[in-house]
C-alpha cells in the first residue's frame, strides 16, 4: 500500500489539533496503555448527542489490537 505524503501531512495536522484541543485524551490513553490494557480488556465508548440520545459499543481486547495500538502509539 503506498502511503500519500499529502494525506499523511493532513492527518498529522489533525492529530495536532484533536490533541490541542482535547489535552487530557493522550495522557489517558498512554497511562491506560502502559498499566493496564492487556488481551482480555474491555475497551467501552459512549456518545452522548446534544439531544441526549445515547451509543455504547464495547471492545474485548485482543493480541491483534495490542500490535495495532502499540503501533499507533509509536507515531
Amino acid at each position: 500500500m503506498t502511503k500519500n505524503p499529502l494525506a499523511l501531512l493532513k492527518f498529522k495536522e489533525r492529530l495536532d489539533i484533536f490533541r490541542e484541543e482535547h489535552p487530557k485524551v493522550s495522557p489517558f490513553f498512554h497511562h491506560v496503555k502502559e498499566n493496564g490494557l492487556v488481551p482480555g480488556s474491555v475497551i467501552e465508548m459512549k456518545v452522548t448527542t446534544p439531544d441526549g440520545q445515547e451509543y455504547v459499543m464495547n471492545i474485548m481486547v485482543t493480541e491483534n489490537d495490542m500490535e495495532t495500538i502499540n503501533m499507533l502509539g509509536q507515531h
